[in-house]
């Protein structure tokens, strides 16, 4: 920015642009847009939800799905019936870390069950599944 020190005559326009308007101009819209930022809170608004009496029967780190030779199923050594299995499936599908789901059938227990077992979970999103006790049929 020049500053012109006489020489010049009167009525001649200057060549510098003022900016001075420029600049009260953005101040007064910056100090606008101060005044219109709604003040941040340091709350958080979570939706819970509600409280049930159910117990969860869901372990976080890992679930274990017993079959025995008489068709019955036990998860985490509770026997339950094929729907409760698959709501405890799809709950432990629906955790932020999926728990492993590990399937142990004794020796004697129906292919079918078994069959059944594995395809609600896959039905259920279960990425995470392991069979144990195999150790017992290795010879």
């Amino acid at each position: 920015m020049a500053v012109s020190m006489g020489g010049s005559p009167e009525g001649e326009p200057i060549p510098d642009m003022n900016t001075t308007p420029l600049i009260d101009v953005m101040l007064v819209l910056l100090i606008m847009f101060i005044i219109t930022i709604p003040v941040q809170t340091h709350a958080v608004k979570l939706d819970l939800p509600a409280p049930s009496n159910a117990q969860n029967n869901v372990d976080p780190v890992f679930n274990q799905v017993d079959i025995d030779f008489l068709s019955n199923i036990y998860w985490n050594k509770q026997e339950v019936d094929m729907p409760t299995l698959r709501s405890y499936m799809k709950q432990a599908a629906e955790m932020p870390s999926e728990p492993e789901l590990r399937l142990r059938p004794e020796g004697l227990a129906k292919y079918e069950v078994v069959d059944q077992v594995m395809a609600a979970a896959q039905k259920a999103g279960i990425t995470k599944m392991g069979f144990v006790g195999n150790e017992a049929y290795a010879n």
